[in-house]
């Protein structure tokens, strides 16, 4: 999988994707999670009233509340990084009184914790300056939907896109924030897809803290889902593995044990890639007895020979989903081989993605210890969009909003922020800047009304046709309707299934991906060849407040059928 790098300049944070990852051995230098034999010698916990504490035997030592679970200290040679604000690094916001148990087998020492039907685990392994974290979480009746690292403040330096602050105005609700530069801030504006990295965190003075996240077996919304990840504010900052959360979402909350996720310590490198989902081994955990765990005998694998059909200049993922376990990995672009592994036993509803754009999906059963191997996938030419031939285009059929202006921005930044071009302004097609002049969002209270103009020849507008605009998701049920030269009118199509939250101001556009077509008659053309014609694009919908927040959409690609 291809990711996103934010290279790191003196102090500065950031983020390495899979491959990035892979290849970074020369920036990061060896992984610092082994301590010699005699340093190991100190590994142990002890009771000292109020929590249990546990030295790794490496260079770090952690505390757990015995009434909650709570993790309340976090020391790393010498220095304590736990804490913000007064508050513990804890499941959502901190349990309420739990039972908490404590045992040593061999060189593992494992912390339960257990609230009601959710139960949450920290394991140590001799010699290593990690922290191995799982939750499971049964039903409802808990609201865990994360679990948060809180770092005393004045430690790292945060100064990446996603940073969240609380100095400067408030530009929408309580958590997105506007500098005095007229930049945003946000702890939802996080730039990466889940598939896009493995851990994330920071490093300073030759310490490197991160969460390394577990495979989302358990989450929900897919490889292409984002959520926040980290923030940091004058009080200090917080590094979040996401177990579930609702906005945005496309997926019912799915029930079971998560993990194991990892709290790393290094000397200032990226943590080890033996740590990282698809990755890291736990046979040393089978006989733990954590509720819901799984091990590597217990799981299968789907392994597909190829997917004919593609459109090459675009990447490909493959997508495993039931209502108890999603998994993904991405095509060789090659010739479509692909292979996804750790997968529990069950059917699967297998999704092919040309971008974010679902252009097949076919069934998939996996077996305990064994390899589904699947023939070449054929990908027919009918479902993917981009392969009708068009009189013109906007953008590309692949899911996203990618090329469309200001798309970039929107993963990390408000729509109101000061980096972001107008959101107003009309296109004319054969300019050869349909797409990057067109915005990536719509809503009814800023731009809607937009005006494409284009020409047609004589034989062309002789005919009828179709007129389709896709969208990635939408806001308050904001849809277009469209109008021709002024002179035919749409119907107002009825909404799609989206989610219902916040989706284009917090730094998401993935929704359910829809298509709108609309049947505009010979009628409504131009007669005149040299004239042109215009479609006005209008979002339709009774819903939103204003601004921002008023109905809104984005979009994939606007074409007109031959």
């Amino acid at each position: 999988m291809s990711g996103s790098v934010n290279r790191p300049v003196g102090r500065r944070t950031f983020v390495l994707g899979t491959a990035a990852a892979a290849g970074s051995a020369a920036l990061a230098g060896p992984p610092a999670t082994t301590a010699s034999a005699a340093s190991a010698a100190s590994f142990g916990y002890s009771d000292d009233g109020s929590d249990y504490v546990v030295d790794t035997g490496a260079n770090l030592v952690f505390k757990v509340s015995k009434t909650n679970g709570d993790l309340t200290s976090l020391v790393y040679r010498g220095t304590e990084y736990q804490g913000y604000g007064g508050k513990n690094s804890h499941v959502e916001s901190g349990l309420g009184t739990s039972t908490v148990t404590v045992e040593q087998s061999g060189t593992t020492i494992l912390i339960s914790v257990s609230y009601g039907t959710l139960k949450h685990y920290y394991a140590a392994r001799s010699g290593e300056n990690n922290i191995y974290l799982w939750t499971n979480k049964a039903d409802s009746s808990v609201s865990a939907t994360r679990y948060i690292v809180r770092v005393k403040a004045g430690l790292f330096l945060n100064d990446e896109p996603d940073s969240y602050t609380y100095t400067g105005s408030t530009v929408e609700a309580s958590d997105v924030f506007a500098k005095s530069d007229g930049q945003t801030r946000s702890k939802h504006y996080s730039k990466l897809r889940v598939m896009d990295y493995d851990y994330i965190g920071w490093r300073s003075g030759g310490v490197g803290l991160w969460i390394v996240r577990s495979n989302h077996e358990k989450a929900s919304g897919g490889p292409f889902y984002r959520s926040l990840l980290r923030h940091q504010s004058a009080d200090g900052g917080g590094l979040y593995e996401i177990l579930y959360y609702g906005e945005n979402q496309t997926e019912a909350e799915r029930y079971g044990l998560q993990g194991p996720y990892v709290i790393a310590f290094t000397d200032g490198g990226a943590p080890s890639s033996s740590l990282f989902p698809g990755t890291l081994t736990t046979s040393w955990a089978d006989s733990l007895g954590i509720s819901g765990y799984v091990p590597a005998s217990g799981r299968g694998r789907v392994a597909g020979v190829g997917i004919s059909g593609r459109n090459t200049a675009h990447p490909y993922t493959v997508g495993l989903a039931n209502p108890t376990a999603q998994y993904w990995g991405s095509a060789r672009a090659s010739d479509g081989y692909f292979s996804v592994g750790g997968v529990l036993p069950g059917v699967y509803t297998l999704t092919v993605y040309k971008g974010e754009l679902a252009v097949h999906s076919t069934s998939a059963t996996v077996s305990a210890g064994a390899t589904t191997t699947l023939n070449t996938i054929t990908v027919p030419s009918s479902n993917d969009p981009g392969n009708a031939t068009a009189i013109w285009r906007i953008g590309d059929w692949n899911g996203t909003p990618s090329g469309f202006k200001n798309a970039d921005l929107m993963t990390y930044a408000h729509p109101s922020d000061v980096r972001a071009a107008a959101w107003t302004g009309n296109v004319v097609i054969g300019s050869g800047s349909e797409t990057s002049a067109f915005p990536c969002y719509l809503w009814k209270d800023v731009n809607s009304g937009i005006v494409v103009y284009f020409k047609l020849t004589a034989a062309q507008a002789a005919a009828a046709h179709t007129l389709r605009i896709g969208v990635t998701t939408a806001y308050a049920n904001g849809r277009p309707q469209v109008v021709v030269n002024d002179t035919w009118t749409s119907a107002i199509p009825s909404p799609p299934s989206q989610p219902s939250t916040r989706s284009l101001t917090v730094g998401s556009y993935r929704g359910n991906n829809h298509t709108f077509t609309y049947s505009v008659p010979a009628s409504a053309w131009q007669t005149d060849t040299s004239a042109y014609n215009t479609l006005k694009i209008y979002v339709a919908s009774g819903s939103g407040t204003t601004s921002y927040l008023s109905a809104g959409t984005s979009v994939d690609a606007i074409d007109l059928l031959a």
